[in-house]
This record gives C-alpha cells, sequence and structure tokens, in this order.
C-alpha cells in the first residue's frame, strides 16, 4: 500500500564526525604545543590516524595539558566531545607518555539497540530500523517524526547525534 500512496516521511539518525574539522582542530593543538612557552622542551604531539587522535608527551602532567589543548581546539571547531572515546592515558617507555582517542563514527549494534527502545518508549506511531550504523526513522505523520526528533535531542545519548535526509 505504501507503494499507491508514495512512501512514508522518514529520516535517518547517524552520530557522524567531519573529519575536516578534526584535522584542522589537531593541526591547530599540535602547533599550539610546538609553540607554547610550558610546553617546551616536552616534545608534545597530537597526531590524526585513520580514525583515532593520539596525544604524546614526556611527562603525564604534561599530557594531561595537551590533551586539555586538543579538546580546547576540538571545541572551538564545534566537534562534539562525544565525538571522541577513550584516552586512558599509559607510558610507553623512554619515560614518554601517551593518550590515544578513538573517533566514533556511526552507530553501533548496542547503541542503535537503545536508540530503537527509546523511540518505541515514545508511544508515538512510528516505527524505527537499524540500518548498518545508523537508524532509519519512519512515520504516516510528519509531527510524530519531529517529536522523535525533539525526544532524542532532549536524550543526554553517549554519543552525537545528527538527524538527515528527512523525507516527506
Amino acid at each position: 500500500m505504501a507503494g499507491i500512496l508514495g512512501p512514508m516521511p522518514s529520516f535517518d539518525v547517524v552520530s557522524e564526525v567531519d573529519l575536516q574539522e578534526v584535522r584542522n582542530a589537531v593541526d591547530q593543538a599540535s602547533r599550539e604545543l610546538l609553540t607554547r612557552y610550558d610546553f617546551k622542551g616536552t616534545d608534545s604531539t597530537a597526531h590524526l590516524a585513520e580514525h583515532e587522535v593520539s596525544v604524546e608527551s614526556s611527562t603525564d602532567h604534561r599530557l594531561v595539558a595537551a590533551v586539555q589543548v586538543m579538546r580546547e581546539k576540538l571545541a572551538r571547531r564545534k566537534v562534539p566531545q562525544k565525538a571522541i572515546s577513550g584516552g586512558e592515558p599509559h607510558e610507553i617507555g623512554g619515560g614518554r607518555y601517551r593518550a590515544v582517542f578513538k573517533l566514533n563514527q556511526g552507530i553501533e549494534q548496542e547503541a542503535s539497540k537503545e536508540l530503537v527502545k527509546v523511540i518505541k518508549g515514545t508511544k508515538l506511531k512510528v516505527q524505527a530500523a537499524v540500518q548498518g550504523d545508523s537508524v532509519r526513522v519512519s512515520g504516516k505523520n510528519r509531527d510524530d517524526l519531529q517529536e522523535v526528533i525533539t525526544t532524542l535531542k532532549a536524550l543526554d545519548f553517549r554519543l552525537p547525534l545528527q538527524f538527515v535526509n528527512f523525507r516527506d
């Protein structure tokens, strides 16, 4: 029946990070670590590789400060703090310390199930289906879909959520 009437209104819930903004933030942090007086002689670095950011320094205290610089640069570039996870400092030998942060791209299976459960808990007449690393929400009533978006925005979820492909 949906074929005769046309597709139902829908949208996708995704968790994407603007890699260009992350790259810019890490580059800015790296430059600041090279030039700031309190980092002189600590050989502190911030580096972006594939889907992770690593920060290194000569002491654990300087590492904490270097991570703070990186987080500030991400925030200035409007990259949500929830977009990175991990970052436990550990000694890597030679008296050096490193923290590695994973970029959270996509919504993994467990988080998708949680979102579907929240959406079903709204008791609105919508369907939620996991599609790879996103969640598709569809329903007959556009207002219901907008209510779902409002509910998910109010939810302090562990990942940054975006709402894309809104189709009427």
